[in-house]
């Protein structure tokens, strides 16, 4: 059994449905996703812990592999903390897998990179099965000059553009190692980016803006337009929440 008085870094795979929760990032009195697992984690350690995410997902955001790591002095192992959490955690959040990591291991600073992937259900009749999971848009969208938008975002650039009002102080360079998208069955679209680390509301900012062209709204000179503009203000509405899911983190 591990020694009780060693602190250990505990890295953690979670699975949840942002559904219902307040985003990632504990809020007093709201339900969060670190919010809920601290306090499962406190109960089975008898002290609070202070989990660390990969990245804050927003409101209504999901994950299919966030990755979190917190400090603790403790005997449990890795494998109990897995079965422990999952039979206190709601339906809506599973821990995939735990293990030790490194004491300098940090969920965030050590990520070389993360996948998102964002969803749209492009069909005339809404899903009500896929109306938290995905977005809806019932009119045909021009995948053509929507696959242009997504090479014209790939290598490095400043996506100042696609920034939220409150990352004025952070660097807004970004490399997109990738940007594409797949057609899966019953007209599920999926947009996957992988870059090497990402703005707040960088990938829905720039989902609804490659909308709008697969729409015909504005053209593929216009959107390149509004990337060398480096200037927020040009866009339009973000793309739902729903439809976003952290898909991977790679170390």
């Amino acid at each position: 059994m591990a020694n009780s008085r060693e602190e250990k870094n505990i890295k953690l795979v979670i699975s949840y449905d942002g559904t219902g929760y307040f985003g990632w990032q504990r809020q007093p009195d709201r339900p969060t996703i670190q919010g809920t697992v601290e306090e499962k984690i406190g109960i089975m350690v008898g002290k609070s812990v202070s989990l660390i995410a990969s990245g804050r997902t927003d409101a209504g955001v999901h994950a299919l592999n966030q990755v979190a790591n917190f400090r603790v002095s403790t005997a449990i192992t890795p494998p109990v903390f897995v079965k422990g959490l999952n039979s206190l955690l709601p339906d809506s959040i599973i821990i995939k897998e735990a293990g030790y990591a490194p004491l300098d291991f940090h969920a965030r600073y050590s990520a070389k990179s993360k996948v998102y992937e964002y969803r749209i259900h492009n069909q005339k009749l809404l899903s009500p099965f896929l109306r938290h999971y995905a977005w809806h848009i019932s009119r045909l969208l021009d995948l053509q000059v929507m696959e242009e938008c997504l090479e014209i975002i790939k290598g490095t650039h400043d996506f100042s553009s696609f920034c939220s009002a409150g990352d004025g102080e952070i660097d807004p360079v970004r490399n997109m190692i990738q940007a594409r998208v797949e057609i899966l069955k019953d007209n599920l679209l999926s947009f996957n980016f992988e870059a090497n680390g990402f703005l707040r509301h960088m990938v829905r900012n720039i989902m609804g803006a490659i909308v709008k062209v697969g729409l015909g709204e504005i053209s593929v000179a216009r959107f390149i337009e509004i990337v060398e503009s480096k200037d927020r203000q040009h866009l339009g509405a973000k793309a739902p929440p729903g439809g976003l899911y952290l898909k991977d983190v790679k170390y």
